[in-house]
């Protein structure tokens, strides 16, 4: 069992265009620059009723492949534990039925990475803005995603561990299953 540390950093942002463009940096420092090399992001829009939505997402391929590599990445799963709903506003689960147990397993698994007063404080966080930008990156990249993420009004960082060999299996038989 490879159990990895990756950081989780979550800002909360006035508007989604915030976001989104902190959103950009971060997938410019990965793609172009290269100084990023395994990263997952979603931006989070709460919308005018209070639910949250997930606009924008990004799973590294590289990172565990297959499932994870598919639209199901550790950002995502993280802010689908927090905010069960943004799965449906974002679209993640109409696909299959299979889709949602594996964004389920995704997410059970991102929830059990962390402690939960930090999930907690998480959500809150998330909470307090109209927009969110959730960052999981491998734990040396922290100083360049936080400066990154310059146009939060509220940055926080958290350690999650996960075990990505076992996210990948259990959301391959949740797959299976549905």
């Amino acid at each position: 069992m490879a159990i990895d540390t990756f950081m989780v950093y979550a800002g909360v942002y006035g508007n989604v265009a915030d976001a989104e463009a902190d959103y950009a940096v971060v997938k410019d420092l990965h793609r172009w620059v290269g100084l990023i090399d395994s990263y997952d992001a979603a931006v989070v829009e709460r919308r005018p009723s209070g639910k949250a939505r997930i606009v924008r997402k990004h799973e590294t391929p590289t990172r565990a492949g297959g499932v994870l590599g598919a639209g199901a990445g550790l950002a995502t799963g993280l802010v689908v534990a927090l905010f069960p709903l943004a799965a449906l506003g974002g679209g993640l689960l109409v696909a299959s039925a299979g889709g949602g147990a594996v964004l389920g397993a995704v997410a059970g698994h991102a929830a059990a990475g962390m402690s939960r007063n930090d999930l907690k404080e998480i959500g809150e966080w998330l909470d307090a803005g109209q927009a969110g930008l959730v960052v999981v990156a491998v734990a040396d990249m922290g100083a360049k995603v936080a400066d990154a993420m310059r146009r939060a009004e509220k940055l926080e960082s958290k350690r999650l561990r996960a075990d990505t060999d076992m996210i990948e299996r259990d959301a391959a038989a949740a797959a299976a299953a549905a």
